[in-house]
């Protein structure tokens, strides 16, 4: 025989009554509750609680701010990733510009000097080489002089390579290094900057603040929930139908919800509906006891409805059948 422990006794006395309440109905009422499905707003990383901003009962509205941890150090964190991500940037603005205005200048200026030594050297080694052959001037001034004329040239060609090093910057390999390191500097202030929103929580919709389970000043470990929220989208009425009503009731039929003291009825559209029975025991599926089998049957309300509803409480529901 299947007991109820204490914890769940209410649980299963509701459900005896309801069972009872349906193995009777012959007009299309039955008995049911409202449930409600609770969002819990944990961070994702731990800290004390500098600032809980709403308190039990709260209708809040969505994107408002629930709760705040202690987040100096992921501050710090965030400012720490901005100076090596700006470090960063400059270091590939500095290859990618190449050398200053007064570097290139300064090369410029060798260059035409070089090129001045050279026509120097080139005329007076055309003019040697004229005397040589008249004998006027000696082998060896003539040797000097085409080395003078080829020392220059090269100058002149070094100078040229520099210069136009110097205009185009870092190699390709050393900029692409430094843009690897810009992204890498980027995605490290992404993660900072998100470790550092994760400490504060808004909420996610207008919603009722059903309660919170920190008090300020306490710590919060990672993933542990501080406020327990129930929007109204979330709440919903159950009730149960015997097994011969079961196959006359479809999802997103209209159904009407009411309860004591209630100043109207409240619609409510199936969304669900169980595919086993519900809080009965094992039974042969035979004519005579197939008939005491009841299916849980769920239904949602508008937001404006909902809003009058609250969790466990006992209601009446007549569906067309």
């Amino acid at each position: 025989m299947k007991t109820c422990s204490i914890p769940v006794l209410s649980a299963c006395a509701l459900a005896a009554a309801l069972i009872a309440g349906c193995s009777g109905n012959s007009t299309g009422a039955f008995q049911g509750y409202i449930e409600g499905e609770y969002v819990y707003v944990a961070p994702p990383l731990g800290g004390a609680l500098t600032n809980l901003a709403v308190t039990r009962g709260d209708s809040v509205k969505a994107g408002q701010l629930l709760f705040e941890l202690e987040r100096g150090s992921e501050a710090a964190a965030v400012r720490q990733a901005e100076k090596n991500l700006a470090q960063a940037q400059s270091q590939l603005d500095d290859l990618s510009k190449g050398k200053r205005p007064t570097e290139i200048a300064s090369l410029e200026a060798q260059l035409e000097r070089a090129k001045a030594s050279l026509k120097l050297s080139n005329d007076q080694f055309a003019r040697r080489e004229k005397l040589g052959g008249a004998d006027v001037v000696s082998r060896e001034e003539l040797d000097q002089a085409r080395a003078q004329r080829d020392a220059d040239k090269a100058q002149v060609d070094q100078l040229a390579a520099d210069l136009e090093t110097a205009r185009l910057g870092g190699r390709e390999d050393a900029i692409s290094a430094a843009q690897a390191a810009v992204a890498s500097q980027t995605a490290a202030l992404d993660k900072a900057k998100w470790s550092f929103d994760q400490k504060r929580q808004f909420a996610p919709t207008n919603t009722l603040v059903h309660d919170t389970l920190y008090r300020q000043g306490e710590w919060v470990a990672a993933g542990s929930p501080v406020v327990v929220l129930l929007p109204p989208a979330n709440l919903k009425v159950r009730f149960f139908v015997p097994e011969t009503k079961l196959a006359q009731i479809k999802i997103g039929q209209s159904a009407n919800v009411s309860f004591d003291g209630a100043a109207k009825n409240y619609s409510a559209t199936v969304n669900y509906i169980s595919t086993q029975a519900e809080f009965t025991p094992p039974v042969i599926y035979n004519r005579e006891n197939r008939s005491k089998l009841v299916f849980m049957i769920e239904a949602k309300f508008s937001p404006a409805d909902a809003a009058d509803l609250r969790p466990g409480q006992p209601v009446d529901v007549k569906i067309g059948l």
